[in-house]
């Protein structure tokens, strides 16, 4: 705890009486809502796996901070919007913090900054393959039942970077120095379930195939039967991915980039939605489909192509597939493909709220650890959202299921569930704002920890009711030999 000098400031604007500000010797956090997370974390032991992951090499009785408290802080540190290292020299004297680390509120601070690059940048390869290990035992536990179905999205994102990090080179098209995070992540669970850190320039499949071949072989092996599809944007759609989702039998659709050839095959079909829209002045969308063959290709592929009419001009756009239903209902297939949008959202969480755009790190190695501490960060927001997840009931006179929705039934059914369930659908500033961010006054006693909240707060009920779901929960039985 650091103890202040006395100081009083005093503010007039009120009239009346005056506003008095001043320090007092307590210990007070702003961050208690990360309390019944540690709880959830400590159920699913998300973090514990991921430290036991990491291989310290320093000599244990000189050891004052462990690599699991350590990881646990930086990860706690970005669920709470503290993302740089910079963050826990004051964070370091937090008491919540001393908590989740396993500290007592009056024990000795957490780890500096200094130490913290120094941790960072200790894990070795190995230990970095241990953590792809992790991630992916996580996801195969997450699962009470063995699916029937997996799908999966690849996708990448810039990730400007300042100073003399390795691996960071400039991107024309984005025109900035930069890495390439990629994830895979999981459209039934919205887990991420494989990270990489790509250099500034390399393609956006550089290596996807042998991740793609390492993830099948692991879900084959726990899920024999389980059907895999695979979905990407036109930065995938290369020979090599083609060729690895046919030998691994697994379904693929990937967005393709209209070259003169699709656009003359598909020319008929958009005059076809132009001539209908001008006639009926309602917004146009048609289908076609064929077999196609680059030049690039060993073989043909069957291709599907969207042309659209409407207010705002013309649209066209292609994908590849080997889907079994695309040859019969092509739309179906495309619209399938379209939902990837989703997991441009995990993207924009990871690299937003969670702040995975603050790899400083000089060394790749630790900025690839960084965006692992980034995942795993993400991932228990998403564990804890998926087990808090209140939606609406489902209307018995519906005739669609809420996930068969379309146009305003959709909006109209997410905006009745961002009403009712705020954490169950929130990305990780509305958890901040609704859970995380709360001020407590944290009074240690002989026997207990007490940690007082404000009854004033508008979200007490979030936390309660939250805190309630997580204690009703039961630690995972351990799996048999």
């Amino acid at each position: 705890m650091i103890l202040q000098s006395a100081w009083q400031e005093s503010f007039d604007f009120l009239g009346s009486k005056p506003i008095v500000v001043e320090p007092i010797e307590e210990h007070l956090t702003s961050d208690a809502g990360l309390l019944p997370i540690r709880q959830f974390d400590e159920q699913i032991g998300l973090t514990a796996q991921f430290s036991a992951a990491l291989h310290d090499v320093r000599f244990g009785p000189f050891v004052d901070h462990t690599f699991a408290e350590m990881a646990r802080v930086r990860i706690y540190g970005i669920l709470a919007g503290y993302a740089d290292q910079n963050d826990h020299d004051q964070l370091r004297y937090d008491p919540v913090f001393k908590l989740l680390a396993g500290r007592q509120p009056s024990g000795d601070e957490l780890a500096s900054q200094p130490t913290l690059s120094r941790f960072e940048n200790a894990i070795n390869i190995a230990s970095l393959w241990r953590l792809r290990d992790v991630l992916l035992d996580q996801f195969l536990s997450s699962f009470a039942v063995a699916p029937r179905r997996l799908t999966f999205d690849i996708d990448t994102f810039d990730d400007p970077t300042h100073g003399q990090q390795q691996l960071t080179f400039f991107h024309g098209y984005y025109e900035q120095y930069q890495y390439q995070p990629r994830l895979i992540t999981c459209a039934q669970n919205d887990l991420v379930v494989m990270a990489c850190l790509l250099h500034g320039t390399a393609h956006a499949a550089l290596g996807a195939d042998d991740d793609l071949e390492y993830l099948v072989g692991r879900l084959r092996e726990k899920w024999p039967d389980v059907v895999i599809e695979l979905r990407g944007d036109s930065g995938m759609a290369v020979p090599m991915m083609y060729d690895v989702c046919e030998r691994l039998e697994v379904e693929y659709t990937f967005g393709l980039r209209l070259n003169p050839v699709l656009k003359r095959q598909s020319d008929a079909l958009l005059a076809l939605a132009v001539e209908q829209y001008e006639r009926t002045d309602q917004p146009q969308r048609r289908f076609t489909a064929f077999w196609y063959q680059a030049g690039s290709w060993a073989e043909r592929r069957w291709v599907v192509v969207k042309a659209e009419a409407h207010a705002a001009g013309t649209n066209r756009r292609a994908v590849v597939t080997n889907r079994p239903g695309a040859c019969v209902l092509p739309q179906a297939a495309y619209d399938e493909y379209a939902n990837r949008g989703e997991s441009e959202n995990r993207n924009k969480e990871i690299k937003c709220g969670m702040e995975a755009d603050r790899l400083s790190d000089h060394r790749y190695l630790a900025n690839l650890f960084r965006l692992y501490l980034h995942a795993a960060a993400l991932n228990l927001l998403v564990r804890l959202r998926n087990h808090v997840a209140d939606p609406p009931p489902q209307n018995p006179a519906a005739e669609l299921p809420h996930e068969a929705l379309a146009g305003y039934a959709r909006r109209r059914f997410f905006n009745q569930r961002r009403d009712r369930d705020p954490l169950g659908e929130g990305h990780a500033c509305t958890w901040r704002m609704r859970l995380i961010k709360v001020a407590a006054r944290v009074i240690e006693t002989t026997r207990r920890v007490v940690v007082r909240l404000s009854g004033s707060w508008p979200h007490l009920d979030h936390y309660r009711r939250v805190s309630q779901q997580i204690l009703d929960l039961s630690p995972p039985a351990p799996e048999s030999g």
